[in-house]
């Protein structure tokens, strides 16, 4: 008797059995289950998206049972690795897999959020590969011990396994990751920056102080190799939409270079003052007018100011800067200067809030917010990085168990978010509803 999935290959099928299918509700092994739900996901225009919605939501021991096993269908283990799919908890067992093929894993590691670098950098199998360690180098997660631990691997050096592994825990890397994550032990000099510089509730009072140098030096040693690949390269925002405004739509603000400021600071301080001789025997200079009078300082504005400079220059304007070069600069289609803006210390929560709603940002600026524990304690940010179309489904699919019931009744409607996002939505609102009930 052919299997259940052969049959479905051949389309031998009605929709209704197919739409058992793709609920998980056929009367067939777990395993062929599973191949069944991976083969409609990737395959079937109509019953696709409700077999993603299942698969997600599938039981977790018959799911790590499928992992581990190397007799799982391959196409059921890329399924499981696929970025956009992986469940943390796999993880582990998706990488001891001898049929998991290293290219895939490679292409995992390259975006693999904080707390899946820490599994993977615990892999006998990804620490021997240098094709993964390389994918791994080039993801913007990997910072501090982390990369060190990387690079070192890289060179030949397989002792730093102790830098990565602590009493079965990893070492703190070098973002705070947020409530629904783990947390991070130690923030990086940046975070304690914004802790000590910036109430979080306040944009009024975020604006003011002066961000110490000692964050900018910090964020340009820890993404040294970064900019240098990006070196030269000119702002263009994401989207476009900035093309589109009039160029007055910015304020007007003086043009100053960031990093010559604090340098004219120093050498006025160390020029000695002019003695009472000096400015007395110092002879006056006739100027005529509109000719040796002091040209009027340049004034441009923020899109123009930025224009001007380079990557480390809108760096340093993105952690230094106010909150309209901050609306301009998450923006940057360079993701090294996108993600500083997340570092800033004078960032506020409104600022945050609005940042996870937009659609014209890069997709690293997305799931950099929720690995800082500070911003998910805001459940707005929550909400909107879950309703904006622009966040990877593992990312939104992970969210949405936080969503209080009407915001869960809102997602189900919203047409602009995914299709698998807005069923399992709708399935969280009528478990919900179903629980209050009983109440």
């Amino acid at each position: 008797m052919p299997r259940m999935i052969d049959q479905i290959r051949a389309s031998k099928l009605p929709s209704n059995m197919m739409q058992f299918a793709a609920r998980g509700a056929l009367s067939v092994p777990p395993d062929e289950n599973i191949e069944i739900l991976v083969y409609l996901a990737r395959n079937n225009k109509v019953f696709g998206e409700l077999a993603r919605m299942t698969l997600a939501g599938w039981d977790e021991k018959a799911s790590l049972a499928a992992a581990a096993d190397p007799k799982t269908p391959r196409e059921v283990l890329d399924y499981f690795v696929a970025p956009e799919n992986l469940r943390p908890k796999l993880l582990c067992a998706l990488l001891e897999n001898p049929s998991v093929a290293a290219s895939e894993i490679a292409k995992m590691a390259q975006s693999a959020p904080v707390d899946n670098v820490a599994i993977l950098l615990k892999s006998e199998r990804v620490r021997a590969s240098k094709a993964i360690l390389e994918s791994l180098r080039s993801n913007p997660y990997v910072k501090g011990n982390d990369a060190r631990a990387v690079a070192d691997l890289l060179d030949g050096n397989r002792a730093p396994q102790a830098a990565v592994m602590a009493s079965g825990e990893r070492v703190a890397p070098q973002v705070t990751a947020p409530a629904v994550l783990k947390e991070s032990a130690a923030p990086s000099p940046v975070a304690e920056a914004r802790s000590s510089n910036a109430p979080p509730d306040e944009e009024t009072s975020a604006e003011q102080g002066e961000v110490p140098d000692e964050a900018v030096s910090a964020y340009l040693a820890e993404h040294a190799t970064d900019i240098t690949a990006e070196e030269g390269k000119p702002f263009q925002a994401i989207g476009g939409i900035v093309d589109l405004l009039d160029a007055d739509y910015f304020p007007v603000v003086e043009v100053k270079d960031i990093a010559a400021e604090s340098d004219q600071a120093k050498n006025a301080a160390a020029k000695p003052a002019a003695t009472p001789a000096t400015t007395s025997s110092a002879k006056p200079t006739s100027v005529k007018a509109g000719h040796g009078a002091a040209a009027a300082p340049k004034r441009e504005n923020a899109l123009q100011k930025i224009n001007h400079l380079d990557v480390k220059g809108r760096i340093q304007l993105a952690l230094k800067g106010n909150k309209e070069e901050r609306s301009l600069l998450i923006r940057d289609g360079t993701k090294v200067v996108a993600l500083a803006v997340l570092e800033a210390p004078k960032l506020a929560d409104g600022e945050v809030e609005k940042f996870a709603s937009q659609k014209n940002v890069l997709e690293a600026v997305l799931r950099q917010i929720p690995l800082k524990r500070r911003f998910m304690k805001n459940y707005i940010v929550v909400r909107n990085l879950v309703a904006n179309p622009r966040t990877p489904l593992d990312l939104s699919l992970n969210l949405m168990k936080h969503l209080l019931v009407n915001d869960l009744k809102n997602i189900s409607s919203n047409k602009e978010v995914s299709e698998t996002v807005r069923k399992l939505a709708l399935k969280m609102f009528k478990q919900k509803q179903e629980e209050a009930n009983k109440k």
